[in-house]
């Protein structure tokens, strides 16, 4: 019997390193991604399955789940790097505690806009993030646009850092977005994407931060109808792939990955733009209250500790710190 015992568990053992195998060798790969049908993401995504079938001639398939079903961001991250799940689109933001080079882009006002983020990705920082991603098991195929993120909430419109204080903000689960708050006078409340709305309507906390496309297709601005706009960050987001699965690639299938993953992110980029003018027209057609801070620099000055601890805690760090502040 315990012979017996000892050889069904050696079978299980053997069928799961098979599994795991023939996981990473699957003709059909799972594409995670949080956002809802029609986001330019979601839309990018399937985009992006298309493409990839067609210029593999079937070789690579990609079924793609939305809507975050597979499981919560911070889930859908480790299911990536073990290989739970192959394919996803992830904002920078909660892969910064995991990947220090990416949490660089989480500085608030790093970035001069939008323009600068990409010269900058283009660029020798961008592979230096990459680089940082792929020693977490992450390889990075192309970036999407995750729009600049302002504050809004329930009380009265934010004009100045003084309009923060006291103030309860939630905010992605990140140090150093909880430092941004902090710095600002108001308390940090991290949590999950999909508890904001019921927290705004119930007061747990009095605002939170995003972009256009969320604050309109969440329904936040049902609740919290003042939207200052700060753009005090400015995240990208990447579409990435399993390091294991896609080394397991011959060159010209990693060839074909990264293009089929560039001209999605081309079409995300569009589309954003085009949601994200469509989405402050709703909002404001709906009842928000927009503002705008023509002078950002009593924020700003309000992030020297948040530097500060940063640079303080990842010494090594800082020639990337700078060379993004650098990039024209």
């Amino acid at each position: 019997m315990k012979y017996l015992k000892m050889l069904a568990c050696s079978v299980v053992t053997i069928a799961l390193i098979a599994g795991f195998a023939v996981s990473t060798q699957a003709a059909e790969w799972k594409g995670w991604n949080i956002h809802v049908a029609g986001y330019p993401n979601t839309v990018a995504m399937d985009k992006f399955a298309e493409l990839l079938s067609a210029k593999s001639g079937g070789k690579m398939t990609l079924k793609m789940y939305h809507a975050g079903t597979l499981g919560s961001q911070p889930d859908a991250i480790e299911q990536v790097r073990l290989g739970g799940l192959e394919v996803a689109n992830f904002s920078l933001g909660p892969l910064g505690p995991i990947v220090p080079e990416a949490n660089v882009v989480s500085l608030p006002f790093i970035f001069k806009d939008t323009d600068h983020v990409w010269r900058v990705l283009d660029g020798k920082a961008g592979e230096m993030i990459n680089a940082g991603l792929a020693k977490k098991g992450l390889i990075s195929l192309a970036w999407y646009d995750g729009g600049a993120r302002s504050f809004y909430d329930s009380k009265k419109p934010i004009k100045t850092p003084a309009d923060v204080v006291g103030m309860k903000i939630r905010v992605m689960n990140n140090d150093l977005y909880s430092g941004m708050i902090k710095a600002l006078g108001g308390n940090p409340s991290p949590m999950a994407f999909s508890e904001v709305y019921q927290s705004l309507k119930t007061g747990v906390v009095d605002g939170a931060e995003n972009n256009w496309p969320s604050y309109e297709s969440t329904g936040h601005y049902e609740v919290a109808k003042y939207y200052s706009v700060s753009q005090h960050l400015i995240i990208p987001e990447t579409l990435c792939i399993n390091a294991d699965v896609y080394n397991a690639l011959s060159p010209e299938d990693q060839k074909i990955l990264k293009e089929a993953a560039q001209e999605s992110a081309l079409l995300q980029r569009k589309l954003w733009k085009e949601r994200s003018k469509a989405s402050e027209a709703k909002v404001i057609a709906g009842g928000a209250i927009v503002n705008t801070i023509p002078d950002k620099s009593a924020f700003q000055a309000a992030m020297k500790p948040v530097y500060e601890k940063f640079l303080t805690d990842n010494p090594s760090l800082r020639p990337l710190v700078e060379m993004i502040q650098n990039t024209p």
